[in-house]
């Protein structure tokens, strides 16, 4: 059996509750920790405890990120020990509630079974790759694609660009089980988590209508991806540079009338997106608030009718 690593460190109940609303830079890193917080003393209510557990020896860049979440525990050295991976995976599972948005229960193997009956489950274990529901870009995207459904929206043709787990691929084929849909990353780690949860979750793989294809790409240099434009949902949950970046490749990629789900940017960059996207031939048509992290939704403009000349 493999070990992992747990470093704990003391944090306040601000700080603890900051972490719902903030995405920590270590989400980015290429092997994230799961990230759990507690309350270390009932008669003490400040007082909470950070934990991290990491599938590999914590470097010292990753012990400062880790720090950086808990100021109030400056010059406090972080507490790191060797756990079994079943030990710190149990753990994570638990620590890690159900989220609802929407539509849909996003829970990981712990609390299998516990989906309300009107809900959409979708089970994501806390693993390698980012996107198991719990941060508000995702929930964000996951709220957008229930409005969509709800306000009588049908799509054919989907993409999940920089899909990380695959969840809101799998959320839109639910809602829309006869679409044909891809989803890519530039992670090939992240494809294949992305595959394990296909399976977990009854997606069946493929090209054909019903089916997820899947693909390791830098946003749409690949050829697959360009042979199933254009889309009529796009789903780009990453960050704000890369997607100003995507933007003209993306907004070409979609088909006029169109819809577009932008995440993974703060409020203040919410402008300069939208912006980009706009310039593309993009409206805004509706946009999801959580906390700092807006999710934008825009639709792509159809072309005006040719004006016909007047009869002499």
């Amino acid at each position: 059996m493999t070990d992992s690593w747990k470093v704990s460190l003391p944090c306040t109940k601000a700080e603890a509750e900051a972490l719902k609303e903030d995405i920590s830079p270590l989400a980015w890193l290429d092997f994230p920790p799961v990230l759990m917080t507690s309350e270390s003393d009932a008669a003490r209510p400040d007082e909470w405890r950070l934990d991290a557990y990491f599938d590999r020896e914590p470097s010292a860049e990753m012990l400062d990120l880790l720090a950086a979440l808990a100021p109030s525990a400056a010059g406090a050295a972080p507490a790191v020990e060797r756990v079994e991976d079943r030990d710190w995976v149990t753990l994570s599972q638990q620590g890690l509630e159900p989220i609802r948005a929407g539509r849909f229960f996003v829970h990981t193997p712990a609390h299998r079974g516990e989906a309300p009956g009107d809900s959409i489950a979708l089970e994501i274990d806390a693993g390698r790759a980012f996107g198991t529901g719990q941060h508000e870009t995702t929930t964000g995207c996951l709220i957008a694609l229930s409005g969509l459904k709800a306000g009588g929206a049908a799509f054919a043709n989907l993409l999940d660009l920089g899909t990380g787990t695959g969840l809101l691929a799998f959320a839109a084929l639910k809602l829309w089980p006869a679409a044909r849909a891809a989803a890519s990353d530039n992670d090939p780690v992240a494809i294949e988590v992305s595959e394990e949860n296909a399976a977990i979750n009854g997606v069946a793989l493929g090209r054909t209508r019903g089916r997820l294809e899947l693909a390791v790409a830098e946003g749409m240099d690949h050829v697959r991806l360009r042979a199933r434009a254009p889309y009529d949902l796009v789903i780009a949950n990453i960050l704000a540079g890369p997607l100003i970046d995507l933007a003209p490749s993306v907004a070409a990629a979609i088909e006029p009338g169109g819809r577009l789900i932008l995440a993974g940017l703060l409020d203040h960059q919410a402008p300069a997106v939208a912006a980009a996207y706009r310039r593309r031939g993009m409206m805004l048509t509706g946009r999801v608030d959580r906390g700092e992290w807006p999710t934008l939704i825009m639709r792509k403009r159809r072309a005006a009718p040719a004006r016909r000349g007047r009869r002499r």
